[in-house]
């Protein structure tokens, strides 16, 4: 399905039914969406498993409408609450979810054809956007170059040259399935969401926000930014795919990033040139209307360190182990975690 979990599918959703299946999170990773990268993060997949099980859970008992199920520790094995799993002594890579149907996305020439993704969709389909909330503006945040300050009711003529803390989160809708996401303005999120309604995807993009904040401020983690997914059925609106990890959402500690962006920020430092390459072939392909940037680009990243894999395979751990209040891993503290990948 993507770059780092794999998806099963036990029933399969129909044009009226969700169905159920389950994602199967792996220790790969992914950066400047190259898809699988040259290495493994021991222990990634089930630290991402347990968070997103986490944080479903919450948002259910808060009364947020989800598609998880609860997780598996073992293949066809039964399907339990994450607590049982844990007090089993056994992280889950396998969570059980419900099914919704994901039409095909017809592209020609750069062009996307929505209109026959919602004819095959009916009234059951994964809704084709993401829904992004930003708690900060971080000096290299996209925002920067795509918005003023003005346009979100802040108080700045122009950018500050440092993260702007907000009062208010910023929602935005971006797409999902084109090869290069693009952010969009209200009335094309609009057309792209078919049937479901934009106010209600913001609504449950805070409630999501609201709750994974909060959370991480009780483990001293400041969460800065994530996004969700969606599903649409019948009427109703769920939250999807996985919310709330150190893949999905950033999360910083004391000052420094307690997410995927550790290694993206290691990957611009010291494989400038790949970076660049990536860049100039996703611009590259928006000027040709070509899908496939990276056919375009002519450098392919390099393994890591082993150092930095340990030192990354700590951080997921550690902070894991902070944010869901147990010993769920063996991994330093928090504090010698985020000390490690200081100096990286």
């Amino acid at each position: 399905m993507t770059s780092v979990k794999e998806f099963r599918v036990d029933e399969p959703a129909t044009a009226t039914d969700l169905g159920r299946g389950s994602f199967v999170f792996t220790d790969d990773y992914s950066v400047f969406d190259w898809g699988k990268m040259p290495d493994e993060i021991p222990d990634k997949g089930a630290s991402l498993c347990t968070m997103g099980a986490y944080n479903f859970r919450l948002l259910e008992e808060s009364g947020v409408p989800t598609h998880y199920e609860g997780v598996r520790t073992e293949p066809d094995g039964p399907v339990r609450d994450l607590e049982a799993a844990l007090a089993a002594g056994t992280p889950p890579e396998e969570m059980v979810i419900s099914l919704t149907q994901v039409p095909d996305l017809p592209e020609r020439d750069g062009e996307y054809d929505y209109d026959a993704y919602h004819d095959e969709a009916s009234e059951n389909y994964l809704i084709p956007l993401e829904i992004v909330f930003r708690n900060r503006v971080g000096t290299g945040s996209s925002l920067r170059s795509r918005t003023d300050p003005a346009d979100h009711g802040l108080d700045y003529d122009a950018w500050p040259d440092r993260v702007v803390e907000l009062d208010d989160p910023i929602v935005e809708f971006s797409t999902k399935y084109e090869e290069q996401d693009r952010y969009l303005d209200r009335a094309e999120a609009e057309r792209i969401a078919g049937k479901a309604s934009l106010d209600r995807l913001e609504e449950l993009a805070l409630a999501v926000d609201r709750l994974v904040t909060e959370t991480a401020a009780e483990a001293d983690l400041v969460h800065e930014d994530g996004k969700i997914e969606c599903l649409y059925h019948d009427g109703d609106i769920r939250v999807a795919d996985v919310v709330g990890t150190f893949d999905e959402n950033r999360f910083s500690y004391d000052g420094q990033q307690v997410s995927k962006e550790v290694i993206r920020q290691y990957h611009k430092r010291t494989q400038p040139a790949w970076v660049e390459a990536v860049s100039a072939a996703k611009e590259r392909a928006t000027a040709e209307g070509v899908a496939d940037w990276k056919s375009l680009c002519a450098e392919s990243p390099a393994p890591l360190d082993e150092a930095v894999i340990g030192a990354a395979r700590d951080l997921y751990c550690a902070g894991t182990n902070a944010y869901v209040d147990g010993d769920v891993f063996e991994a330093p503290s928090l504090d010698a975690a985020v000390d490690a990948v200081r100096d990286l």
